[in-house]
C-alpha cells in the first residue's frame, strides 16, 4: 500500500513539474523569470525527495526548448534552468548533453540570450570543477569578452571577474590581465553604463590580481582609479537645470553612479596600495570624495568611514579633518550613514589606532565638541527624528573619549533640556539613558548632586505629568546603569511619592515600574524602604479610584507577592546579580576617591617634586583590581556614615585602585553597557537618622555635597540647598500628597 501511495505521488508531482516547465517556457516574462528560480529550487528539492530521474523529465524538455527554431523568451528560460541544474547531473552527463548546449547557447545569434548565458556561466564553472572551467568556460568567456553587444561584454566581464578565485597565477597574468586592461582602456570611449559596472568591480578586481601587478600596471591601476574617483566634476559650470539638455543631464548622473561606487571600493584600494602609503596616494582622493557636490557619493563615504578608520590604525590622524566635515555635512542622510559606526570611529581617534588605553582624550582635534553639539541641533531640527534618536543614543559613549567636564557644560544641560522640551517620546527616552550615562561618569561630586536634584525637583516633582512621567523612565535606566544602594539613596523615595499622583497615567506607569524598584532593595538593611513600599501599595489598593490603575495593581500585587528578596549576605540564587551590584558600588567609591586624588594632586601643585612623588606612590602601592569571584566582597562605607579608615595600608590600597580604575574602568566599550552592567558611578553615602513610622525631613547632611556658588555654577544647574536622600540601616516613613497636576505648581516630597 506504501508503495502504490509513492507512486501515485511521484506521477501526480511528475504531471505537476512538467506542466510548469512548459508553462515557464510558454507564458515568460521578466517576473515569472525571477519567479521561476525560486519555484525551480523547489522542483529540485521534491524530485530529491521523490526520487525522480531529472534527466528523463526535465533535461529532454530543456534541450528541446534551447535549440534556435524555438523562440527568444524559451531559449532565455533554458539559461536560467541550466544554471541551476548543472551541479545535478553526474560528469559523464554533463560532458555529453550540459556541455554542448552551454556552447550553443553562448553562440546563439540573440544578443540577449548571449548575455543571459554568460551570467550562468558563474554558476555552471561551480557545478562543473576547476578543470572543465579551464578547458570550456575560460575559451567561451574570452571571446563574449570581444562581442559586439556592449550588453555581452559586460557580462562577460563581470562573470571574470566574480570567478577571479577560480583561476590559477598563470591564467590570470596571461589571460585574463590583458582583458581587464584592455576592457579598462577602452571603457572610457564605451558606454558609462560599462563605467558603472567597472567602478563597482574595481575594488575586487585588483584585490583578485594583486599578486601578478608589475610597478607600472600598479600605478595605472591606481591612476585609473583616481581618474573615475572625480569623473564629472570638471564638466560642472554652475548652469542652471533646466538649461542643461536631458543627455548631458543623464550622463552627469551616471557619472554620479561612477564616483559613488568608487566610494565603496576606497577601502579595498586602501589595502591595494598599502596604509603606510595613504598620505601620498589616496588622501587627496579621499579629500575629493567627503567633499564631493553629491549626497550619494558622501553618504557611501560616510558608510566606508569607520573600515577606513580601521584600516589606517596609527595613521588615522590623517582624516581628522574629514570627520568633522562629514559631522557637518548639510545633509542628514550623510550624518545618518556616519553615526552608526561614530562610538567606534572616535574611540580610535582618540587611542591613535592602538588598543591600549590613552590618555588623549582628542586634544589635537578640537573642533570635535563643536561638531558633535551642532550635529545634534541641525537633527533636532529636522523632521527626521529617528536620526535624532540614534545620535542622542551614540552620544553615550561620550565619557570614554572627551573629559566630564567638557560632557558637563557642553552635553549634560542639552540633554536635559531634551528630556523636558522635546515632543517625542522615543528622542526624549534616548536623551534620559543617555543622560544617564554621563551622570554615571561624572567624576566631580558637585556636579553629580546637581544633577540628581535637578531630576527630581524638575522631573520627579514637575508642574506637568509628562515630566513626572520621563522621571520613571529615568528611574528606569538609574536602576539599570547604577547600584542598587545608588537608586535606594537618591531616587526611591521620590519615586514611590508618585504613587499619589493625581494623574491616572503616571500611577499606572510606577506600578509597572514596583517590581524593579522592590528588586533594588536588600534585607535587613533595608526594611524600612520595604516598609514605605508596602504600605504605598496597599494605600493603592485601598483608595485607587480608577479601574484601569486598580486592575494594575491587583497584578502588580500579585507579583510583588512573588518576589524573592536579596539578602544583604550573598547568596546563591543571587550570587551573580549581587557580585556585579557589588562591583558597582565599589566603582561608585572608586570614582569619589579619583576625585579627591585629582584634589590632592592639585594642592600639591605648587610643592617641588610633588608630581614625582604622586605618581611614585601610585606606582608602589599598585594592587590588583579584580574582584575574586569566590568570596564575598564587603565594601566599606555601604552601611552608615562613609568615614575614611586612618590606616596607612588602606589609603595606599584606595590610592592604587582609584588609579588603576581610572586606567581601566572607563576603557570598557560604551556599546556593551547594556551586557555589562557593573562599572558604575555614584554619590557617596550619607547618614540620616530616623524612627520608623514617624515624619522627618530628609536632607542632605553630607559636607562633601555643598553645593557651588553662583558665579562658578551655570545658570542652568543653579544649586539647591537640599538633596532627598535614603541611607541604608536607616527608617523613613512618607506623607502621602496628591499635589502636582500638569497646571499645578512643583510637588516638593515631605517625609
Amino acid at each position: 500500500m506504501g508503495q502504490k501511495m509513492e507512486l501515485h505521488f511521484n506521477w501526480n508531482f511528475l504531471i505537476i513539474m512538467q506542466i510548469f516547465i512548459y508553462f515557464s517556457y510558454i507564458y515568460i516574462n521578466s517576473v515569472l523569470l525571477e519567479l521561476s528560480d525560486h519555484i525551480l529550487n523547489y522542483i529540485l528539492y521534491m524530485c530529491c525527495l521523490s526520487r525522480l530521474p531529472i534527466f528523463c523529465y526535465i533535461l529532454n524538455p530543456l534541450v528541446s526548448k534551447a535549440q534556435l527554431s524555438q523562440t527568444v523568451q524559451s531559449r532565455l528560460v533554458s539559461c536560467k534552468i541550466l544554471g541551476k541544474l548543472t551541479n545535478k547531473f553526474d560528469a559523464h552527463t554533463i560532458k555529453r548533453e550540459i556541455l554542448p548546449l552551454v556552447k550553443s547557447l553562448c553562440q546563439d545569434v540573440e544578443y540577449e540570450v548571449r548575455s543571459c548565458m554568460c551570467r550562468q556561466l558563474e554558476n555552471i564553472a561551480q557545478g562543473i570543477g576547476t578543470e572543465l572551467t579551464k578547458s570550456v568556460v575560460l575559451p567561451e568567456l574570452i571571446e563574449l569578452s570581444r562581442d559586439e553587444g556592449s550588453s555581452v561584454r559586460l557580462a562577460a566581464f563581470e562573470t571574470l571577474v566574480n570567478l577571479l578565485d577560480v583561476f590559477d597565477t598563470d591564467d590570470r597574468s596571461q589571460t585574463i590581465l590583458p582583458l581587464v586592461k584592455s576592457f579598462c582602456e577602452k571603457s572610457f570611449k564605451a558606454d558609462e553604463s560599462i563605467l558603472i559596472s567597472l567602478s563597482f568591480h574595481l575594488g575586487k578586481l585588483c584585490h583578485g590580481l594583486y599578486g601578478i601587478f608589475t610597478p607600472d600596471q600598479h600605478l595605472r591601476f591606481l591612476e585609473f582609479y583616481k581618474k573615475l574617483c572625480t569623473l564629472g566634476l570638471q564638466q560642472e559650470n554652475g548652469h542652471n537645470e533646466n538649461q542643461i539638455p536631458p543627455q548631458i543631464l543623464e550622463q552627469e548622473k551616471k557619472y554620479i553612479s561612477v564616483r559613488k561606487n568608487c566610494a565603496y571600493n576606497f577601502p579595498a584600494m586602501i589595502v591595494f596600495v598599502d596604509p603606510k602609503n595613504f598620505h601620498m596616494e589616496l588622501y587627496s582622493t579621499f579629500f575629493c570624495l567627503c567633499h564631493d557636490p553629491e549626497v550619494p557619493v558622501r553618504y557611501t563615504i560616510a558608510i566606508c568611514f569607520y573600515e577606513v578608520s580601521k584600516l589606517l590604525n596609527s595613521g588615522v590622524y590623517l582624516i581628522h579633518k574629514e570627520l568633522i566635515t562629514l559631522l557637518q555635512d548639510e545633509s542628514l542622510e550623510v550624518l545618518d550613514a556616519l553615526i552608526d559606526h561614530l562610538p567606534e570611529i572616535l574611540e580610535l581617534m582618540s587611542t591613535g589606532g592602538e588598543s591600549s588605553v590613552h590618555d588623549n582624550k582628542l586634544s589635537s582635534l578640537p573642533d570635535l565638541i563643536p561638531a558633535l553639539t551642532a550635529a545634534e541641533q541641525r537633527a533636532a531640527a529636522s523632521l527626521k527624528w529617528r536620526t535624532h534618536e540614534k545620535l542622542l543614543q551614540k552620544y553615550a559613549c561620550l565619557p570614554h573619549i572627551i573629559s566630564s567636564d567638557q560632557i558637563y557644560y557642553r552635553f549634560l544641560q542639552r540633554m536635559f533640556t531634551i528630556v523636558m522640551t522635546n515632543n517625542v517620546l522615543p528622542v526624549q527616552k534616548a536623551a534620559s539613558r543617555t543622560l544617564c550615562i554621563f551622570l554615571r561618569y561624572n567624576r566631580k561630586q558637585e556636579q553629580r548632586h546637581e544633577v540628581i536634584q535637578k531630576l527630581i525637583e524638575q522631573l520627579g516633582q514637575g508642574k506637568s505629568y509628562w515630566n513626572r512621567l520621563r522621571f520613571l523612565d529615568t528611574c528606569e535606566f538609574i536602576i539599570e546603569i547604577f547600584s542598587k544602594s545608588f537608586f535606594c539613596k537618591y531616587f526611591f523615595l521620590p519615586a514611590i511619592e508618585l504613587t499619589h499622583d493625581p494623574v491616572a497615567n503616571v500611577r499606572m506607569k510606577l506600578c509597572y515600574l514596583l517590581p524593579k524598584v522592590k528588586s533594588t532593595l536588600k534585607i535587613p538593611a533595608d526594611k524600612h524602604l520595604l516598609q514605605q513600599l508596602e504600605m504605598c501599595v496597599r494605600k493603592l489598593l485601598c483608595q485607587e479610584k480608577d479601574k484601569d490603575v486598580l486592575a494594575i495593581v491587583k497584578r502588580t500585587v500579585l507579583e510583588l507577592d512573588r518576589m524573592e528578596m536579596s539578602m544583604d549576605a550573598f547568596q546563591k540564587k543571587f550570587y551573580e546579580k549581587d557580585l556585579l551590584d557589588q562591583e558597582k558600588e565599589r566603582e561608585e567609591l572608586l570614582l569619589m576617591e579619583m576625585e579627591q586624588l585629582e584634589k590632592e594632586k592639585q594642592q600639591n601643585d605648587g610643592r617641588p617634586m610633588s608630581d614625582k612623588t604622586f605618581e611614585k606612590k601610585r606606582r608602589d602601592t599598585k594592587t590588583p583590581t579584580t574582584l575574586p569571584k569566590n568570596i564575598p566582597i564587603s565594601v566599606p562605607g555601604l552601611s552608615g556614615t562613609s568615614t575614611p579608615s586612618t590606616s596607612k595600608e588602606i589609603k595606599k590600597s584606595k590610592l592604587i585602585r582609584s588609579q588603576s580604575f581610572n586606567n581601566q574602568a572607563f576603557h570598557a566599550k560604551y556599546g556593551n553597557l547594556d551586557k555589562c552592567p557593573s562599572k558604575s558611578s555614584a554619590v557617596g553615602y550619607t547618614p540620616s537618622v530616623s524612627g520608623l513610622g514617624k515624619t522627618s525631613v530628609i536632607s542632605l547632611t553630607d559636607d562633601s555635597f555643598r553645593t557651588r556658588n553662583a558665579s562658578s555654577a551655570p545658570t542652568s544647574f543653579s544649586p539647591s540647598p537640599s538633596l532627598p536622600s535614603t541611607s541604608r540601616g536607616t527608617g523613613n516613613s512618607v506623607d502621602p500628597k496628591s499635589s502636582g497636576s500638569k497646571d499645578t505648581q512643583p510637588r516638593k516630597a515631605t517625609l
